[in-house]
Parts: C-alpha cells; sequence; structure tokens
C-alpha cells in the first residue's frame, strides 16, 4: 500500500512576501516643464533616466504649455485621481484678431478680425461673463475619447465629432496685462478645463477671434509652480539628489485616499 504524499502547510502554501518598504523614490515630484514636449515624453524621460519602475502624472499639459506637472513616482501612481481631480491655476495669453482650427497658436488661422477698438474694459467684461458654472464643450484637436477614439485623430482626417457640452467651473478669470492684440490673464478653475477654448469664447464676444498663444500652469490643487524644479535641471541629477526634492507621501495622507 503507498504511503500518501502529504505536505505539510509550509510546503503546500508559499509564504507571502513581505509588503515593500517605503522607498524614499515614492512620492510626488513637481516638475516645471518646457514648451515642446509632452506630458508623456516627461514621464518617460524621468521613468528611463533613474530606472524608476512605475512613473505617472497628475493631469497633462498641452506641448506647448509650460509649468506645473505632477509626476506620481511608485506608490505614488495610486494617488493619480486623488490629483487628476484638484483644481488648476494658469497664467496665459490670448491674442486677438485670429482664429485658428486648434484654438491657439500651433493650429492654422481660419478667420482674421479687427481688434483696434477693442478696449480693456471690453475684455474685462467680456471675461468676468465666464466666471462660474458654465458647460464647456472640448474642442476636437483634445485627448478626450469618443468611442474610444481620442477627438485630435478624428480631426486629422479632417472629421468633425459631436462632443457632450461638460460642466465646469471659473473661480477667476482677471486680465493680468492689456497690450494690444495681446491680453494677459490669470484663471482658476476646475479639472477638464480648456482655457483655448476660454480665449476663443472670448475673442468671439470682441467679434475680433481670438486663440491661446501662451500657457503656464501655476498651480494644481494645492501644490504650487514654486515648489517645482526645472526639467532640465531634474536630468542632471542622480537618484541622492532626486530624492532630497520628492514630496513623501505622508505629506497627503490626511486628504488623499491610502495607496
Amino acid at each position: 500500500m503507498t504511503t500518501p504524499n502529504f505536505k505539510t502547510p509550509s510546503q503546500r502554501y508559499k509564504t507571502p512576501a513581505p509588503p515593500r518598504e517605503p522607498s524614499a523614490l515614492d512620492g510626488i515630484l513637481l516638475v516645471d516643464k518646457p514648451a515642446g514636449p509632452t506630458s508623456h515624453d516627461i514621464v518617460h524621460a524621468i521613468r528611463k533616466h533613474f530606472a524608476i519602475r512605475k512613473v505617472g502624472h497628475g493631469g497633462t499639459l498641452d506641448p506647448q504649455a509650460t509649468g506645473l506637472l505632477v509626476l506620481l513616482l511608485g506608490k505614488g501612481t495610486k494617488l493619480s485621481s486623488y490629483f487628476m481631480t484638484g483644481d488648476k491655476g494658469y497664467d496665459g495669453t490670448m491674442t486677438l484678431g485670429a482664429e485658428t482650427n486648434t484654438q491657439d497658436a500651433d493650429g492654422e488661422v481660419t478667420r482674421e478680425g479687427d481688434y483696434s477698438g477693442v478696449t480693456r474694459e471690453q475684455a474685462v467684461a467680456a471675461m468676468k461673463h465666464y466666471v462660474g458654472d458654465m458647460m464647456q464643450t472640448p474642442p476636437m484637436v483634445s485627448a478626450v475619447k469618443v468611442k474610444g477614439v481620442p477627438l485630435y485623430k478624428s480631426a486629422r482626417k479632417g472629421q468633425t465629432i459631436e462632443r457632450e457640452a461638460r460642466l465646469i467651473h471659473i473661480y477667476r478669470f482677471d486680465v493680468t496685462a492689456f497690450d494690444l492684440p495681446e491680453i494677459s490673464f490669470h484663471v482658476d478653475c476646475t479639472k477638464g478645463t480648456y482655457v483655448r477654448t476660454l480665449s476663443a469664447d472670448v475673442g468671439a464676444d470682441l467679434e475680433c477671434g481670438a486663440h491661446l498663444s501662451a500657457l503656464r500652469r501655476t498651480a494644481s490643487g494645492q501644490l504650487s509652480l514654486e515648489d517645482a524644479t526645472p526639467f532640465d535641471t531634474i536630468m542632471e541629477m542622480d537618484e541622492a539628489a532626486l530624492k532630497k526634492i520628492v514630496l513623501p507621501l505622508a505629506r497627503f495622507a490626511s486628504t488623499a485616499p491610502r495607496p
């Protein structure tokens, strides 16, 4: 009679590996993004340069936009939804007298108008009109997906897709400098707000057209551009230097879901 081949519990089940201890590279990195690269380019470069397995972001910036880009390192990637939903602040410039097919300076001019008679008071009044709750339709050249396809891909094919308007809130939309044809401004808004669409709408209201010609993110939630490090500076650092500027997850423990 063959003796059954019994195994002890320790033989049948492998002891699970202990949780990985928090690392100094599990946290939040505030990057001052330059114009040119996409947000995903920045994520890829940081991941590769420092050999960090997981790197994400807390909200993209258009390639030509600059300023605060929140990167999530290691366990910090689990806080993505927390940073994605935060309010945003921007400094920007709109140029009157020209509409473009992308609503910014990267697009082709589709209509020109006379801006010479526009006054600062008229601009202030037009911008004040957008403060508060409003419904905003995403532009065709955007990453919003309709039936799984990003709108910008449809736009490249010359297609115009019907989009649903979204509720946004503008807390502040102020003129900071007025030098025609340019109007500089600051805007505080909820996530998902397209500042280039705001600029185009203001131009339409002023009956001369406008497009966004510069944009710099100054705040994301409670995080400020003042605490960010230029991307080029980060890429010259070694891991020890990087650890000194990574914000620890404990800083967000009381307001964010646990990673």
